[in-house]
């Protein structure tokens, strides 16, 4: 028999009892296992007698013995009484005399809760929208012509986008600084390679030019020497290059992989990139304003198990990620307490996804999975191959059925709350 007491919301606690009859027959049985490799002094291997096999291993097997038993009793019970267990539970032998005829024990647990939404027709989303112009391709075109731009000395001011060369003296309280000099410096106007004030001082100047100034260094600036601090820059403008942008011909088109050159087909494959990757990351923000949804009418609470597992989770995930970088984490202050806030939001709607795509049907249909593997394999040079390699393992078609998943519950959310399309620039749709 067992019985099973609630101690929280989420918290339980099962009492039980074990015959002894139950652990005999499992010791007895690891004991005979043990004999037939046990090495002991004046015995052949399978030969020793049961009560030398009792004193040397008794206390291990029974020990083993119990452990077994009480996790089989355990599942028993949680299958008996319909419980849903999250992580693992905490036993506690009740009673004292493990030769006694019944081991009573207790196992303080949690249990999933109930996935409970309150009512999103009150809740306001807005639905982000664009739609691909022509301006977004002709853009993107130039911007491949930019890429591959040669550059060409010019007797003129130098202007953003320009390439230039410099020579250049910092002085912090009229002392050269660690770093702050360098001849004969490439500096590519309006890349960012350099602090915005310092790219300020070079437009305008010609080549034999010199120019002094003062700047003031962030406070956060990797120099610790001169971060916050003013110091006195003379800069001597040795080159001005101008970028000369390749013409937009086959030529063009053969250098970036069109093989018959074509340009039509050139501007063809950059709307359908472009397409696709508009849809992508619409998706992407439009999940995070329907999952922000559904936490703000998410009634229940997640168990401390889970919440763990996932911030040990993300805490893995972080330490990699840092060292595919090349960093080194072994002495960094890690700890899964930093993630807990992520991790207890990932876990709600890790829970709230799953109950909603049992609850709605929202499993990734056939057609829906083969149209969004066949759409991802066109970005690759042999689509079918990408396909094929999909098709050819569940576990990568998995992750593919998760993302449809997904956005049959955004789909699924936006019927349910008041959505309001609100449309967005192409530069911040893109970050740029």
């Amino acid at each position: 028999m067992s019985s099973v007491e609630t101690v929280s919301a989420l918290e339980r606690r099962l009492s039980a009892s074990i015959p002894q009859q139950a652990i005999r027959g499992e010791v007895a049985a690891r004991l005979k296992s043990i004999g037939r490799n046990a090495k002991i002094s004046g015995f052949r291997p399978g030969k020793v007698p049961a009560k030398i096999l009792e004193q040397h291993y008794g206390a291990q097997a029974h020990q083993e013995a119990l452990g077994d038993a009480l996790q089989r009793s355990f599942g028993e019970a949680v299958q008996l009484n319909n419980l849903k267990v999250a992580g693992y539970p905490r036993f506690e032998l009740k009673t004292s005399d493990l030769g006694a005829d019944q081991i009573e024990y207790s196992a303080t647990f949690e249990v999933y809760p109930d996935i409970v939404l309150g009512d999103m027709a009150g809740e306001t989303v807005e639905r982000l929208v664009y739609e691909l112009t022509q301006d977004d391709v002709d853009n993107t075109v130039a911007t491949l012509r930019k890429q591959r731009a040669t550059f060409e000395q010019v007797d003129r001011a130098a202007q953003k986008e320009d390439q230039v060369n410099i020579d250049f003296v910092g002085r912090l309280n009229g002392e050269v600084f660690k770093g702050g000099e360098a001849k004969g410096y490439p500096v590519k106007l309006g890349a960012g390679g350099m602090l915005p004030e310092f790219e300020a001082a070079m437009i305008g100047m010609k080549a034999g030019e010199t120019k002094s100034f003062d700047m003031t260094f962030p406070d956060d600036y990797h120099g610790k020497d001169v971060a916050g601090k003013q110091v006195t820059f003379t800069i001597t403008m040795n080159k001005v290059e101008a970028p000369k942008l390749p013409e937009l011909d086959a030529a063009f088109c053969l250098s970036i992989g069109i093989e018959d050159g074509d340009v039509e087909k050139l501007k063809g494959e950059v709307r359908t990139n472009l397409q696709r990757e508009v849809s992508r990351r619409l998706r992407a923000r439009n999940k995070e304003a329907a999952m922000a949804v559904l936490l703000r009418v998410a009634q229940f609470g997640v168990p401390k198990a889970v919440v763990e597992m996932e911030a040990q989770d993300l805490m893995q995930q972080t330490m990699q990620e840092m060292q595919s970088r090349g960093m080194k984490v072994d002495n960094m202050p890690f700890s899964p307490e930093l993630f807990t806030e992520r991790a207890e939001k990932r876990a709600k709607l890790g829970l709230i996804l799953a109950e909603m795509v049992r609850k709605h049907d929202l499993n990734a249909k056939p057609d829906q999975l083969k149209a969004m593997v066949e759409d991802y394999a066109q970005g690759f040079d042999q689509p079918e191959e990408v396909v094929r390699w999909y098709y050819a393992d569940q576990s990568r078609l998995q992750d593919i059925a998760n993302v449809v998943m997904e956005g049959n519950l955004v789909d699924w959310v936006m019927t349910q709350v008041k959505a309001v399309d609100k449309a967005i620039s192409f530069d911040e749709l893109m970050g740029n």
